[in-house]
């Protein structure tokens, strides 16, 4: 028998129908509601039954009750109606899940025990693709906006915007978070690097003893020795020898326009002011010497101005394929790239074979004078100096020889290719300078006695009995 005070709970094995909570939540809210407004209006028990305020009551208001209520439902659980209406929501969460090697079952489970694979009590994220990082892009797939793929930016690119990854400019390379490019340090032949210091002390030497040599010659120039070498064209080599020098400070100077168009034109320039003397040298001594075995009249164009007139018009030649050059193509600084990694900043006449269109008259002139050379190799002593002169475009031809290969073998270290250049051109001043002039300052300065007009005679006149006719003072 029952007397009225027994509850039905779990503790007593009472299991509800599991939409039964819903039915009874909705009966106590509204008998909540209705107790509420009662005690409003009316005094609540204190006045049991309708009052006139609310016979008829106002459906409007008792919504705003019911919105209002709350309590314990007969489930334990609080209930109070959500802001837009709705009651409080309720889930059962069932998890279909292995509870045995071979053997799953539903179960009805609380969220902090919620198991996707077995001994593994975490979830998977829930979404259809997964944020990129830094350095990838987002590329949506065709036809969808709320899927994507991440692609990552490779090599050079940079992420040019959320969607897309771009390659950087040349001369740049991607920040590390490839958000933006990066400018590459330029490189150029620095005055503080090692090879120019050398370069520039071997040709800094060289200027200092060409200057000598041209004190040396002013002071003697009145002497045999001096007059006999053909003093003007002299003065016009170490002329040549001394821009060939000043020559590396330009080659290693950061690369302007000017700078560009003096070594454009200077490397020509220098080299055919110093050939175009020795081939007039030659020239002049292989026409003494063949003339004196046909007639005893002396052969045309061997004065000092004549001699000074043909060397400077070999030297016009050059001059005007410089200026031609300058003006075809103008001399320019720019950036050369090798690649990727590297940004050289450098004259671009620098790039490729550029420089041998300066070269090509100062090589035939070399060419030309080394055939004087050989041609006259057997006058007799007293004219050694043509003897000199064939060391020196033996050796000159020698230099150049091994300057080519190396030339073109640094096509892409443009600083080297400068270095070697500018080497290559205080070389081939060093070896004119030594093989020409360094006879002529022994006798000039340590045997005087040698360095007399008598002797200069004597010398004449054996060469006119035992050789062939020649001309004094020549």
């Amino acid at each position: 028998m029952c007397d009225g005070t027994e509850r039905q709970t779990k503790q007593n094995g009472y299991v509800p129908e599991a939409q039964l909570q819903f039915v009874s939540d909705a009966v106590m809210a509204f008998g909540v509601a209705l107790r509420n407004m009662h005690f409003d209006f009316c005094g609540g028990e204190s006045n049991p039954g309708l009052c006139p305020e609310m016979d008829p009551y106002d459906g409007q208001l008792l919504r705003d009750y019911l919105l209002k209520v709350n309590f314990t439902g007969l489930s334990g659980e609080p209930f109070h109606f959500l802001p837009n209406g709705d009651g409080p929501p309720r889930y059962r969460i069932l998890n279909f899940r292995q509870v045995s090697p071979g053997e799953y079952k539903w179960i009805t489970i609380e969220d902090d025990l919620l198991q996707f694979t077995a001994n593994e009590t975490t979830h998977p994220s829930s979404f259809c693709s997964p944020p990129c990082a830094e350095d990838e892009a987002q590329i949506f797939v065709e036809g969808d906006h709320c899927c994507w793929t991440c692609t990552a930016c490779t090599g050079y690119q940079f992420l040019n915007t959320p969607h897309e990854c771009a390659m950087c400019p040349e001369g740049t390379k991607p920040s590390p978070d490839r958000k933006a490019c990066l400018s590459i340090p330029e490189q150029y032949l620095h005055y503080d690097s090692g090879i120019a210091i050398a370069a520039m002390s071997v040709a800094g030497l060289g200027i200092l003893v060409t200057l000598w040599i041209i004190t040396v010659f002013v002071r003697f120039r009145e002497t045999p020795v001096v007059k006999a070498s053909g003093r003007e064209l002299s003065f016009v080599l170490l002329s040549g020898i001394l821009i060939c020098y000043a020559l590396t400070f330009v080659i290693i100077s950061r690369p302007n326009n000017i700078v560009c168009g003096a070594q454009k034109f200077g490397i020509g320039f220098c080299f055919s002011l110093c050939y175009a003397a020795l081939l007039t040298k030659t020239n002049r001594i292989a026409r003494i010497f063949r003339a004196g075995k046909r007639t005893v009249k002396r052969p045309k164009f061997i004065s000092p101005q004549s001699q000074l007139v043909i060397c400077f018009g070999l030297v016009s030649v050059q001059m005007v394929i410089g200026v031609l050059w300058l003006m075809l193509s103008p001399p320019e600084a720019g950036h050369y790239y090798p690649s990727r990694e590297e940004k050289q900043f450098v004259c671009m006449s620098a790039v490729g074979a550029s420089y041998i269109v300066g070269l090509a008259y100062p090589i035939l002139l070399i060419i030309v004078c080394t055939v004087y050379a050989v041609l006259t190799r057997k006058i007799p002593e007293g004219f050694n100096e043509s003897k000199y002169i064939g060391f020196t475009m033996y050796t000159t031809c020698i230099i150049w020889l091994a300057f080519v290969p190396i030339y073109f073998s640094t096509a892409n270290r443009i600083e080297i290719r400068l270095a070697v250049l500018s080497f290559s051109i205080s070389l081939s001043a060093t070896v004119a300078l030594v093989c020409l002039f360094a006879p002529k300052l022994t006798i000039i300065l340590l045997h005087p006695e040698r360095n007399e007009q008598k002797r200069s005679f004597s010398i004449s006149i054996e060469f006119h009995t035992k050789e062939t006719k020649v001309y004094r003072n020549v």
